[in-house]
């Protein structure tokens, strides 16, 4: 039975790694920077990436458990902060959710030329909140294979997309001027808005390291995963830049649809080549959620079990899959699909999306510290997996992207300056997170005061006591 359940080999962990953090639907909205994203991706590439890919990478390797981020919070800090973990890292999802089914019926549009009425459109959007929801319950040995097959079909599009740019390039000139003034950053507050979005394309390796269960060798399997997916994916997101710095000027550049718009440009009109990207970009938009619900559901599931967050979010099925929080996301999504035509906000998919990013950013700025205090009150577990140097590389590993997370929230949410467009455009952003906040608070206390009496914590353990 034992041999059964390790289905999940290094090159389904490498092609996870690709498929849960190679957010394609966010090279559009990064790519709005101009051609200093270039710096940018670099600099947090090396100041942000490789650190959280490590640390996680540690704590993943070290403590067990489905609870992932949640476990290793908890035990730094206490479960009340395990619990306004849990709630900021699982209400990004149903956002999300809902921002991608916004976006699957606008890319649908633009691909068939079809124009559904507002009926329509929520009919669409409702039918992809729910398919995601359903196959999300699913056991990851058994929906692998949706994953793998979007790792290749994302990888595909960021090819084409930065194949075409190039050729582009060299043929007809490229539609932002690339020099060495250009290339390096601004420091214009406004346009910093963005870096978050660049810091959400390189997170979730922690979702992989979840799978640590179904791992032959996990110990081997969670690095090697980081590195090899980690180089594939700075690459991709690269060159995925590129092609679409080459096609669109950076000011025309629409979050949305930033990506379709890039491929009919580059190609000079709509054919059957967009046509099949558009159908890809669809099954990549599908396949993510499917895959991030993977590891955020897991994680709610235990704060829902440990009694973090209200017993509805550890319920599960007779598989031992969290329909709870399942369930849970698709209520919110739905409610917040039906919701959007109302809001007085053109751009749904980016109002959604917005308030997302934040609020998985957020959730982050926990895991450094809680791995830096894990290091000083629980030296003596054994860790397979430690990130390597002294005391000094220790506190830059955690503090420099603990500083870059927190500046890129404060970007986020406040304006930068007095302009009525900067305040229109963050102050929605800004009040959804302190809603945010206070509703996370008051479940978290509720779910604090509703505790069995007899509960067992299902918290994250050493791996030499498995």
């Amino acid at each position: 039975m034992q041999t059964e359940k390790k289905k999940f080999r290094l090159f389904d962990a490498v092609l996870m790694s690709v498929v849960v953090i190679m957010v394609v639907e966010s090279v559009a909205p990064a790519a709005a920077i101009g051609p200093s994203q270039f710096f940018w991706w670099i600099f947090l590439l090396i100041l942000f990436f490789i650190p959280y890919g490590l640390i996680s990478s540690e704590l993943g390797t070290t403590y067990t458990g489905d609870g992932g981020l949640y476990d290793w919070v908890r035990k730094a800090f206490g479960q009340r902060w395990g619990g306004r973990l849990a709630w900021l890292y699982w209400i990004n999802y149903p956002l999300w959710m809902a921002s991608l089914a916004v976006l699957f019926v606008q890319v649908s549009d633009q691909i068939f030329n079809i124009k559904l009425n507002t009926f329509g459109s929520i009919v669409v959007q409702l039918i992809f909140v729910w398919v995601v929801v359903l196959m999300g319950n699913q056991p990851v040995s058994e929906s692998k294979w949706i994953m793998n097959l979007a790792a290749f079909t994302k990888i595909f599009t960021i090819l084409a997309l930065g194949g075409l740019g190039i050729y582009v390039a060299m043929t007809r000139g490229v539609a932002n001027t690339f020099t060495l003034h250009t290339l390096m950053p601004q420091f214009n507050l406004s346009g910093l808005t963005n870096l978050s979005v660049i810091i959400f394309n390189f997170l979730g390796f922690e979702v992989v390291a979840t799978m640590a269960d179904d791992m032959d060798n996990p110990k081997k399997q969670i690095p090697q995963a980081i590195i090899y997916g980690g180089i594939l994916i700075a690459f991709f997101y690269l060159l995925g830049a590129f092609g679409m710095g080459a096609a669109i000027p950076t000011d025309k550049l629409s979050a949305s649809s930033g990506l379709i718009d890039s491929f009919v440009l580059l190609i000079g009109h709509m054919n059957w080549f967009v046509v099949l990207i558009g159908i890809f970009f669809l099954y990549i938009l599908v396949s993510e959620m499917i895959s991030w619900a993977l590891g955020v559901n897991y994680v709610a599931d235990y704060a829902g079990k440990d009694g973090a967050l209200p017993a509805i979010f550890g319920k599960e099925n007779a598989k031992g899959m969290p329909i709870g929080t399942g369930y849970l996301n698709g209520i919110i999504a739905t409610v917040l699909v039906i919701a959007a035509p109302f809001i007085p906000n053109q751009d749904i998919f980016w109002a959604f999306f917005s308030l997302n990013v934040v609020a998985l950013l957020l959730s982050y700025t926990l895991l450094f510290p809680a791995f830096w205090k894990l290091r000083k009150s629980d030296p003596d577990t054994e860790r397979p997996f430690k990130v390597p140097g002294g005391k000094v590389m220790i506190n830059l590993m955690t503090w420099v992207p603990e500083v870059l997370l927190i500046l890129t929230i404060i970007f986020s949410i406040f304006p930068m300056n007095s302009s009525a467009s900067e305040i229109a455009a963050k102050m929605p952003v800004l009040i959804g997170v302190i809603i945010t906040l206070v509703v996370g608070e008051i479940v978290v206390r509720y779910a604090e005061h509703h505790q069995p009496t007899d509960q067992e914590s299902v918290s994250a353990t050493p791996k030499e006591n498995n």
